[in-house]
């Protein structure tokens, strides 16, 4: 059976290297299985790194690839063509791989990125075929963005020349969206919600017409209350490009994982994932309590909340205390645009060219900051750095016209849209945000006040586990 051809390659590599992840063997086995039977699984590992259980999810796709489809990353494939495929073929195993945007015609294993995976699902090209699914907690994000449609000025120019008898009410309602947007925001870098009875007559006229120009199509079926919309402004050109994407996109693809058999490997469990918990009949708790060094960890007490006034000046103070004298390298977290770009002005006046914004290519005592969306998927680029300062919990704003959506669609369900759904959010980001840090054995930096005055604070206290507190800081 292939679970113990499975199993027993993976013993072998245990035997020359004993830095694999030891439940890759149970793992190997339990993939194996759900791919003969083609079950739908969600395998959930207690594990630091995710790095580590790739072989468990490979060998069996190189004994045999049962036309499986594995959704992945950028990163992810880098890893899997530069170091996971040539470590097999070091061992005699071959994974068959199609990176085509057509579905492979031989049974090899079709690897997709989250836009080709969306594409093929809305071409069909995905019946009957085995889903593959790493990192599960960031599937329903990953396919948010990959579903968002963008809609610029030159859409606008297209679909009025396509259709020259409808370009008067296209320019009357494109200026008189234009006021409005202008007219609400409140800061020139400001994102403005755009509600579904603002773009009602624009729906009426895409209704009439019979082919519309990309992405126009897209955008009448994205028009309704299960879409979140908003528009990005350019001061600067008097312009503004309209975001959409879905609020619960694994809702959209539903019947897909109804009909087709799936793997689905997570760490933390979201909310977002209830859906395909409901239809896994598979479902392995796997791993044990990961063992970490604990992590020197520095949260002031009497710390002001955010909305304070002189929140902004405390992060100053802060942040320049905990710069001075460090020779490695310190990343500053902060998810507010108008902070960060206030903070990094503010420090670089101080510490010049150490201090960069969004940099892969910082002085060896540099100082990094950005948002943690940009350090989760650019750290891989950059030395483990010293010091991590949370200016701010990474917790989304409700002034993010995304999020807002999402809380209102849950208080209209009557669910408690923080503990449900931002602060989950926030906890299972924390431990991968950290663990460049950890690594290096340096130390975090929470400057913000809430850890310590809300009891929900707590929560993050564990997530952020193992740790030892830094009362004072003192020099090295």
């Amino acid at each position: 059976m292939i679970e113990a051809y499975a199993h027993n390659y993976l013993k072998n590599l245990l035997k020359e290297d004993d830095l694999i992840w030891p439940h890759n063997l149970t793992l190997s086995r339990l993939v194996s299985r759900s791919l003969r039977r083609r079950d739908k699984s969600i395998f959930q590992l207690e594990i630091s790194n995710h790095e580590d259980y790739w072989l468990g999810v490979l060998i069996p796709l190189c004994l045999q690839s049962f036309g499986a489809v594995l959704v992945v990353t950028s990163s992810q494939k880098n890893r899997l063509f530069q170091v996971e495929i040539p470590r097999l073929k070091e061992e005699g195993l071959t994974l068959p791989i199609w990176e085509g945007a057509d579905p492979p015609l031989d049974g090899k294993v079709w690897v997709l990125d989250f836009v080709g995976f969306v594409n093929a699902f809305r071409k069909n090209h995905l019946s009957s075929r085995q889903l593959i699914i790493p990192e599960g907690e960031f599937f329903s994000r990953r396919i948010r963005e990959a579903m968002a449609i963008h809609v610029s000025s030159s859409h606008w120019d297209c679909l009025r020349r396509a259709y020259p008898s409808t370009s008067s009410a296209l320019i009357n309602l494109y200026e008189r969206l234009s006021r409005r947007l202008f007219s609400q925001a409140i800061r020139p870098d400001a994102l403005v919600r755009i509600d579904l009875s603002d773009v009602l007559r624009l729906k009426d006229l895409l209704g009439v017409l019979p082919q519309p120009p990309a992405p126009w199509a897209d955008v009448l079926d994205a028009t309704n209350q299960r879409w979140a919309s908003w528009a990005e402004l350019d001061y600067k050109l008097l312009d503004w490009t309209w975001h959409l994407q879905p609020l619960e996109p694994l809702h959209i693809l539903h019947k897909l994982f109804i009909d087709n058999p799936f793997v689905l490997l997570s760490g933390a469990f979201q909310h977002e994932l209830g859906c395909l918990d409901t239809l896994a009949n598979v479902k392995v708790k796997l791993g044990s309590p990961i063992y970490q060094d604990p992590i020197k960890l520095f949260v002031p007490y009497r710390q002001p909340l955010p909305n304070a006034e002189c929140f902004t000046e405390h992060l100053l103070e802060q942040s320049r205390r905990l710069i001075l004298g460090r020779q490695g390298l310190t990343v500053i977290l902060l998810d507010d645009l108008r902070l960060l770009r206030q903070l990094t002005s503010e420090l670089a006046s101080e510490f010049g060219t150490r201090v960069v914004y969004e940099s892969t290519a910082p002085d060896s005592n540099g100082v990094i900051c950005c948002t943690s969306s940009w350090w989760l998927a650019s750290h891989i680029h950059l030395p483990s750095p010293e010091q991590l300062i949370l200016a701010l919990l990474p917790i989304s704003s409700l002034e993010t016209p995304l999020t807002a959506s999402r809380v209102e669609a849950f208080k209209q369900q009557g669910r408690d849209w923080f503990r449900d759904l931002l602060l989950p959010e926030c906890l299972g980001l924390l431990p991968r945000l950290v663990l460049p840090v950890r690594k290096n054995q340096g130390r975090i930096a929470v400057l913000d006040g809430r850890l310590r005055s809300r009891a929900w604070g707590m929560k993050v206290f564990d997530a952020l586990e193992p740790w030892t507190p830094l009362e004072r800081l003192l020099p090295d």
